[in-house]
């Protein structure tokens, strides 16, 4: 591929997909979900394998959508994004929050809407999981706009002050999802971000 930055043209909604398997709730954000057909009233989700709620999609079959706003903070995307349910209880602490019918979490603070679904069919795509699912329930939250991945990148995501500001002429990386940054001539094929826990692939050199 020529420039693999062609691929951040897409436009993307941003949702927290959410599960419950047991007594655990859980929780991920993810840009795939959308509406496949009218009548059934059904979506579609993508969820990568390594995901834990994945997996708890993949056994209970019921989720929930919940719609991120302009108005969602950098916190809400660091809370169910840059950290996995298979290390730590995102609801602990978190009170943004209500049960849905399904008994999944809806997400109230900077979300516009909520989506409930049961899945129906699966298909295989490598990574990732697509599922099919009937909507069961859903309900608007706020008149808000949508966050596309586009605006979380330009309003929402922590600008980095220039790495000439910060390193004196140090080469630095800086991580494309998250503005995480390292100070080294060379960034090490293995380094994983310790904020978005995203590859090295996806760091940046910004000062030479």
């Amino acid at each position: 591929m020529k420039n693999k930055a062609a691929m951040y043209k897409l436009s993307y909604g941003l949702f927290v997909l959410t599960a419950k398997e047991g007594d655990k709730h859980n929780g991920c954000i993810t840009n795939t979900a959308i509406q496949v057909t009218s009548d059934p009233n059904r979506i579609s989700i993508a969820v990568n394998k390594a995901n834990y709620t994945h997996d708890m999609v993949m056994n209970t079959k019921k989720f929930t959508v919940s719609i991120l706003s302009e108005d969602a903070s950098f916190d809400l995307f660091k809370q169910f994004g840059f950290q996995s349910g298979r290390e730590v209880d995102k609801f602990a602490d978190f009170t943004d929050c209500k049960e849905a019918d399904n008994g999944t979490m809806i997400i109230t603070k900077g979300t516009n809407a909520y989506i409930s679904a049961t899945v129906i069919s699966t298909v295989d795509l490598g990574s990732h999981t697509l599922f099919i699912a009937e909507v069961t329930d859903g309900d608007v939250l706020s008149e808000t706009s949508s966050a596309t991945y586009e605006y979380y990148q330009k309003n929402i995501k922590p600008q980095p002050k220039p790495a000439a500001e910060k390193s004196e002429g140090k080469t630095v990386w800086r991580c494309k999802v998250c503005g995480y940054e390292y100070e080294g001539e060379e960034l090490p094929a293995d380094f994983v971000c310790p904020l978005c826990k995203h590859p090295a692939s996806d760091f940046e050199k910004v000062i030479k």
